[in-house]
């Protein structure tokens, strides 16, 4: 039995890792976040980083330290109806809800709208997107190797690309560095923290360790030992190459603001910066490039989300699925970017505390036998705090101040959750009920 891998294959799954999770959301992000942190950019980027790079990589060991299947084998431990709900809502949500309309709503902001007057914007969005998504759906339905191998070729093409337009950043500024926006005034560090939630990567993690944790496999590495350490420096090669990116797009959005102004969405940012320095070729190069990617992506989602929901429920067939999804993705990607993810947060803020603890539970299960009781009631009390957070931040996008009926529940969570108003009240809850009902666990144990 092989404990080990070579360094050539453990390069090679980490590229692949990187791959997967680079898409529309790992480009916008952190030059969105550098524009608004300004000269607080590197706490703002430390918090980004820790939920960015570090949380995926917490669900790829997770994946590979539980020896699960697949996801809702995983959640199936809180229970097994959890285990459907909230599998299908995280496939949704980084599907056709919102990671998969995001690609093509990014290609359009960073290829097509810097070509274009703003007058023509709409129509310009809903034929690029007609033609990107009937391309995808295709492929979708046919699933070919040869998209695999665009992948392949185009994520290291990225890289380099993205390298040149960084090192040129560094070398030749765009300009200086200006005062923070109002949110990132104060508290930089958790704001950044909250953004990273954006990417989807910590999401997109469980479903991505499985891939990984079958790739480790098929080159006869097996126990659960050698599975782990082979997923713990796959994923490091992975997130390192993320963290590099997201460090110096995040710079390249903060040097940016004093040239381009302000923008809601990061994409324009990119293109600017890609005129900037290379002219219109620059900015055609990058947008075939950034084009390709984001559509090799969204056919990779599409894939993804049909087969789980056809195993959900087999009555439906994969091809009906793939194109149900796809025309909900493309009307989802016609609202714009900034609507796109004015409306994700909402959902973010309800689903990633309850996958952060999952991902803990994992860890920490073998210290509690593996007790249902402990994973049910961690999961109940993040649950009951993290929906009230995604729907202040509901409100919130759609400008509605008076919480009405869950008033009186946001003020009593204010006046008693430690960290409630950096949007982390659900951490401390949460750790106490793992050690309290742990040691009840543990006890009952004993004297059973």
């Amino acid at each position: 039995m092989k404990e080990k891998l070579s360094r050539s294959a453990y390069l090679v799954i980490g590229v692949m890792l990187f791959a997967l999770f680079f898409g529309a959301g790992n480009l916008i992000f952190p030059a969105q976040l550098g524009q608004a942190a300004g000269t607080n950019l590197w706490p703002a980027v430390a918090g980004f980083l820790l939920t960015g790079v570090g949380l995926p990589l917490l669900g790829i060991l997770a994946m590979g330290y539980s020896g699960s299947k697949d996801l809702q084998d995983l959640a199936s431990r809180v229970s097994p109806v959890y285990a459907i709900l909230f599998t299908a809502l995280l496939y949704l949500t980084i599907g056709p809800f919102f990671a998969a309309p995001r690609t093509g709503a990014v290609a359009f902001d960073i290829a097509i709208a810097p070509h274009i007057g703003e007058g023509s914007a709409q129509i310009a969005l809903f034929v690029f997107t007609l033609v990107f998504f009937a391309i995808s759906l295709w492929f979708s339905l046919n699933p070919a190797k040869m998209v695999d191998n665009v992948g392949k070729i185009l994520a290291p093409g990225i890289v380099v690309l993205l390298a040149v337009l960084l090192v040129m950043v560094v070398l030749q500024p765009i300009g200086a560095v200006q005062s923070p926006v109002e949110a990132y005034q104060h508290g930089a560090f958790t704001k950044g923290f909250l953004e990273g939630y954006n990417t989807m990567d910590a999401l997109a993690s469980l479903v991505f360790g499985i891939i990984v944790i079958n790739s480790i496999r098929s080159l006869g590495v097996t126990s659960k030992k050698g599975i782990l350490t082979a997923t713990a420096k796959t994923g490091v090669i992975a997130i390192a190459l993320l963290a590099i990116i997201y460090v110096g797009i995040a710079y390249l959005g903060a040097v940016s603001t004093e040239t381009f102004g302000l923008f809601d969405t990061g994409g324009p940012i990119l293109s600017g910066a890609a005129e900037y320095y290379f002219g219109s070729f620059g900015t055609i190069l990058l947008g075939i490039v950034i084009v390709l990617a984001c559509l090799t992506t969204n056919i990779g989602l599409m894939v993804a989300c049909g087969e789980y929901f056809h195993k959900l429920i087999p009555k439906l067939g994969y091809k009906t699925l793939v194109i149900f999804f796809t025309v909900l993705t493309f009307g989802i990607a016609n609202i714009g970017l900034s609507n796109i993810i004015s409306f994700s947060v909402p959902v973010l803020m309800f689903l990633y505390p309850l996958a952060i603890v999952l991902m803990l539970l994992t860890f920490l299960s073998p210290l509690f036998g593996h007790s249902r009781m402990v994973y049910s009631t961690a999961t109940v009390v993040t649950f009951m705090i993290s929906i009230i957070d995604g729907l202040k931040s509901l409100y919130a996008s759609l400008g509605i101040e008076d919480y009405g009926w869950f008033g009186p529940i946001v003020t009593f969570y204010e006046n008693t959750l430690p960290l409630y108003g950096e949007g982390l009240g659900w951490l401390v809850p949460a750790l106490i009920v793992m050690v309290a009902v742990g040691m009840i666990a543990r006890i009952q144990r004993k004297s059973s």
